[in-house]
């Protein structure tokens, strides 16, 4: 299956590349972090903050849509585009990392997986292909294969290995189940190498918790598979960073080159760089916003906790390098003050900056790249983020 996936530079010392990703929606330039829209919103955020950030592409999720607003809803306000006001590109999760995470009850069975709701107890069925179909309704422009999430800290390997199976199986199932859905493929490359889009585009998920082995086998029965592109799932639940890296590289380096890996849940950014370094090309996760609602912002002199008294009084931006519209306009002390005064305010100010601080380090990264120079970018930014003396 033609993906419609362009990669312009390759680093010459690691996996890294930068790339364009053509949706119906437009162009996703790569690496790229996607802020998480999980029920058709960034929390604190409007569509306009996040175009100000320079997002391309948002993340939301099948699961929390279908309970709530519904999915026949989405199709009937005519997709999740119109009715959250985004133009740019939505990548959809299938939901299984959630019906993991959130259900209090779940049975997985060959059919699919069985779940409670977490807001009334109401029993609800995941299949493979009834992910598809209700991705279709919400009208997203990349769809995700429902999969098998199991906690990566500590598994048993038997227990990953039949986890795996049935996500394999179940990925077949989605695949051809894409196929029914979107008969005719509507990808067509112009004379300047970008692509046209007219259909929603399939990825596929890949599980194989922390055993390299696995994650092997698993990446070469997806790259057997007619998709346009790759997750990484399963990762960042707990695991040590030296498995996370591990698990990345057994999975890119059986992957074909030429279409896009997307790690799930993934959004700090020392391990976003060490994953670009090893082949990754987009990333999305709710830290950046969650930990911003607490206080917490990342600066390219490391984190800072804005609640501190030591910040009441600095006139300064929080990251004078940064060029949001929160450092462009308010000090530290008076986002200080918000956030002690419990001001909603400093929610959506602090998210803002959060937001854009990943964004513009995927935007550096990609110059960097482009320059021959990832390495040594990749080392003087943990260098600074860390505090670590040259």
């Amino acid at each position: 299956m033609i993906s419609p996936f362009r990669i312009l530079h390759k680093d010459s010392h690691s996996l890294a590349r930068t790339g364009v990703l053509y949706t119906k929606h437009g162009a996703v330039p790569t690496p790229v972090f996607m802020p998480v829209a999980t029920q058709a919103c960034v929390k604190a955020l409007t569509d306009e903050d996040l175009t100000q950030a320079g997002a391309t592409c948002l993340l939301s999720n099948t699961y929390h849509l279908y309970l709530r607003p519904t999915t026949p809803l989405l199709q009937q306000m005519g997709g999740i585009h119109k009715f959250m006001h985004w133009n740019g590109s939505i990548l959809t999760d299938s939901g299984g990392f959630q019906v993991y995470s959130l259900s209090k009850f779940r049975k997985i069975k060959e059919e699919g997986v069985t779940f409670q709701s977490h807001h009334d107890g109401s029993k609800h069925l995941f299949t493979p292909e009834n992910v598809i179909s209700f991705e279709n309704q919400i009208g997203s422009d990349i769809w995700t294969m429902l999969d098998v999430c199991i906690h990566a800290k500590d598994p048993a390997k038997q227990d990953a290995r039949d986890a795996l199976r049935l996500t394999q199986r179940w990925a077949e199932r989605a695949a051809k189940a894409y196929g029914q859905t979107v008969p005719n493929q509507q990808i067509t490359q112009q004379t300047d190498g970008s692509f046209a889009v007219g259909n929603s585009l399939l990825f596929g998920i890949i599980q194989g918790a922390i055993f390299p082995d696995l994650r092997k086998e698993a990446a070469q029965h997806m790259a057997s598979l007619p998709t346009h592109g790759y997750c990484i799932g399963g990762l960042s639940l707990g695991e040590t960073l030296e498995q996370m890296n591990e698990s990345v590289a057994a999975v890119t380096t059986n992957l074909p080159e030429g279409k896009p890996r997307y790690f799930m849940g993934l959004g700090t950014p020392v391990e976003m760089l060490n994953a670009v370094e090893r082949g990754v090309d987009m990333f999305d996760c709710v830290w950046p916003t969650r930990v911003a609602r607490n206080g917490m912002v990342m600066t390219s002199q490391g984190r800072v906790n804005i609640k501190n008294a030591a910040y009441r009084t600095q006139d300064i931006p929080l990251d004078p390098e940064c060029d949001c519209y929160t450092c462009r306009r308010y000090s530290r002390a008076y986002l200080c003050h918000l956030y002690r005064s419990a001001e909603l305010t400093s929610h959506r100010l602090l998210s803002i900056h959060n937001i854009r601080f990943l964004i513009r380090l995927m935007q550096q990264t990609q110059a960097a790249i482009q320059a021959g120079n990832f390495l040594s970018f990749k080392d003087e930014f943990i260098r600074r983020y860390e505090g670590k003396p040259q």
